[in-house]
């Protein structure tokens, strides 16, 4: 049986901020966060065996790689210490995490500081939407198009509704909770925004159409941001209970997870789940892997979810991908509240992308941290009520590479 993962700490910056406008560097945003999640931890950086960084492209908004230099650059204790970068699109942050958990199972490193990060707002919108374009095939999929992604959502929004049939009010309550659940989130990108009466409405006046039936209120945010997680073995995280006056029950641990890729067009994921119940099966069998791996046998054991939802469809179809509705029954649970901050299986209570942002790289180890925080009832004004096993599902691409995890207390 591979050992248990432990959280002993993490952090994430202020999404609202725009770190270029301010006079600082990808570096800088990368210094706080560690220096956060260390504190955190109560650790040292001498504390720490290896260093995993999710980033999807530095190279292209910031001109910057390997930036696992930036562990050394920032730190002498990190002089010497054993680096990589992990590049999976949107799901690069969950990458680096497992990437630092096979360090930890097979017993080469006792320690490991992941950190994923993003800076983003350096460039126009037009400029940046070609930078994220790099995820599609290139010079294959969504070439006639202004904006690249929200083009490939609306062709996944429109075989959704071709297979099982989709209202767009469904939809539209995604984003207006998402939005809700940000404003009680003090790092979140929007918590001051100002939502004018109608706007999550059809109405391309206040909400217009940016391709196809995806809208301005549909989409995740440009987020400069970055998230860090301390991880350890059972050993070290023993030890630390005993020094912090801790049960080791009561630290949040990985206790499962799923990881599965497809094709990179989109057309041939589609083309290949014709015939099936799902519209990605991949994503689906990488949500129950974390489910199966963590030892629960159905969605409904667990708390909540901190999903993917770079647009409103993606949480959408999270929810039957994990079995929360049967396939293409998503809007059962948000009709019934099953998803509200009040529901049974609260979604996204951070507000997730389209509420407290999508700085690319950081989502996945945002979303880790996140559930660690809402099982150990660290949460504040997010918690969930009595949460104790949290589900998280992060997609690179057009879910071309899909990975969930389980964080939990206890047994």
């Amino acid at each position: 049986m591979p050992q248990s993962i432990y959280i002993l700490g993490g952090s994430q910056t202020d999404f609202a901020r725009n770190w270029s406008r301010e006079g600082l560097e990808l570096i800088d945003m990368f210094k706080a966060s560690i220096d956060m999640a260390l504190l955190d931890a109560q650790l040292e950086p001498a504390d720490i065996d290896v260093g995993h960084v999710g980033n999807f492209v530095g190279d292209l908004f910031a001109g910057q790689g390997l930036l696992g230099g930036f562990f050394g650059q920032c730190y002498d204790a990190f002089a010497t210490l054993p680096t990589s970068r992990h590049e999976a699109a949107c799901a690069s942050g969950s990458m680096a995490i497992l990437a630092a958990m096979r360090d930890i199972e097979c017993g080469h490193y006792n320690t490991a500081c992941v950190i994923g990060l993003e800076l983003m707002r350096n460039v126009d919108g037009r400029t940046g939407a070609s930078h994220l374009g790099a995820a599609r095939w290139q010079g294959h999929e969504a070439l006639d198009c202004n904006f690249p992604w929200p083009f490939m959502f609306d062709r996944i929004t429109r075989e959704y509704d071709h297979r099982y049939g989709i209202d767009e009010e469904d939809l539209a309550t995604i984003g207006a909770i998402n939005f809700a659940n940000a404003k009680l989130n003090p790092c979140a990108q929007t918590r001051d925004w100002h939502f004018p009466e109608g706007c999550f409405a059809r109405d391309d006046s206040c909400n217009p159409v940016i391709e196809g039936c995806v809208r301005k209120f549909d989409c995740g945010q440009i987020t400069d941001g970055a998230a860090a997680l301390i991880l350890a073995n059972e050993s070290v995280a023993t030890d630390y209970a005993r020094r912090t006056g801790q049960a080791l029950s009561d630290i949040p641990r990985i206790k499962g997870w799923g990881h599965r890729s497809a094709p990179i067009e989109l057309e041939t994921k589609l083309a290949q789940s014709k015939t099936q119940p799902l519209l990605f099966p991949h994503a689906a069998q990488a949500l129950e892997d974390a489910r199966r791996r963590a030892g629960f046998t159905d969605i409904t054991d667990l708390d909540g979810m901190e999903t993917h939802d770079c647009f409103t469809i993606t949480e959408y179809l999270a929810l039957d991908h994990a079995g929360l509705t049967g396939p293409g029954e998503g809007w059962r649970a948000i009709r019934d509240g099953r998803i509200a901050r009040d529901g049974d299986f609260p979604v996204n209570a951070s507000g997730g992308l389209i509420g407290l942002g999508h700085p690319v790289g950081a989502t996945g180890v945002r979303m880790v941290w996140d559930c660690a925080r809402q099982v150990a009832g660290k949460a504040g004004s997010l918690q969930i009520p009595n949460a104790k096993n949290m589900l998280t599902f992060n997609l690179g691409g057009s879910a071309t590479t899909c990975a969930s995890f389980v964080v939990g207390v206890g047994r």
